[in-house]
């Protein structure tokens, strides 16, 4: 796997990630369980973004040194910028199903800070090792591309297919599962994971949920992996795209909790977007869509559906 990164870069990306994760620690250490308002949470997310920009600028700066080229150094930051994008925009289904299993289990939002975390790290380590595994395969074996694309390709349509209707965690089978194996506590003890019920070393709730949000990490991965390889094969770019659109899941999930109710259609162009991307793999060996092409058609997928959402979304009567 070749990467246009050099060495110095990647040294520093790893440097900013581990800082980033260390401050967001202390903070939410020092802070406690609280609620995080709207103001908090979209101060944060521009924060995480003002970061992503930054960053992306050093990538051009990096390039530009490393090759001399402006013009090479420009398509690697749209390439960064574009699977930055898709991963922004993907991640919030992410957190919709996140919504979903808090509201499920009825976890106080004090106690859903630290919940996120835990899996912001575990979805920085899956990545990380998933986008390994499928940068080597690409590398070794060309005709994965059309496996990714055609996986893409009925993802969204699955996707479009299930938007609109009301999801559910009743017939979860991992739920079940974890249910069968582990004698859980109907009442939450804090923030912990483990309880003592009549003398038994029991999990919590919020154990459950933990488990469920692992799962979905898991889940995502598969779908938003080979969609930031449509646009670039170089690791570097996929891995820091990918894990700059996860440092700000946390500020981002409780951002859009807020609002959700008003971007009711935003699964629709998320479906849409996969769709583009998938087909974009499949015809890879006969048209390759330029970049700005991708960034043009993500931006404007996400800016239509967001509007059609706000002028179609229900208004509360008249008093």
């Amino acid at each position: 796997m070749q990467t246009i990164a050099p060495l110095w870069l990647w040294l520093t990306f790893g440097a900013v990630v581990l800082v980033s994760l260390f401050i967001d620690f202390v903070v939410l250490r020092k802070q406690g369980a609280h609620d995080m308002g709207v103001k908090e949470a979209l101060n944060w997310s521009l924060v995480w973004i003002g970061l992503s920009f930054v960053f992306n600028g050093l990538l051009w700066w990096a390039v530009k040194d490393t090759t001399g080229s402006t013009e090479v150094a420009n398509t690697r930051s749209l390439e960064f910028l574009t699977g930055y994008l898709i991963e922004k925009s993907l991640a919030v289904d992410n957190i919709f199903v996140f919504l979903l299993i808090f509201t499920y289990f009825a976890v106080p939002s004090p106690f859903q800070k630290r919940v996120l975390m835990i899996g912001i790290i575990g979805a920085i380590v899956l990545r990380t090792v998933m986008i390994l595994v499928g940068g080597w395969l690409l590398s070794e074996f060309h005709w994965v591309l059309y496996v990714f694309g055609a996986f893409l390709l009925l993802t969204g349509v699955k996707m479009w297919w299930a938007a609109g209707k009301e999801p559910s965690l009743d017939d979860n089978p991992a739920l079940k599962l974890l249910r069968r194996l582990l004698p859980v506590s109907k009442h939450y003890d804090g923030e912990n994971f483990w309880t003592v019920e009549n003398g038994k070393k029991i999990a919590t709730p919020l154990f459950m949920v933990i488990c469920l949000i692992a799962l979905t990490d898991v889940i995502f991965a598969v779908d938003s992996i080979p969609a930031i390889f449509a646009i670039t094969s170089d690791p570097f770019i996929v891995l820091t795209s990918n894990v700059f659109a996860i440092l700000g899941l946390r500020a981002m999930y409780f951002l859009l909790a807020a609002v959700a109710n008003k971007f009711h259609l935003l699964n629709y162009g998320l479906a849409v977007i996969l769709m583009f991307i998938g087909a974009k793999m499949c015809l890879i060996d006969v048209y390759k869509v330029p970049v700005f092409v991708s960034l043009g058609v993500v931006v404007g997928i996400l800016v239509l559906t967001m509007v059609l959402s706000l002028r179609t979304a229900e208004r509360p009567p008249k008093a």
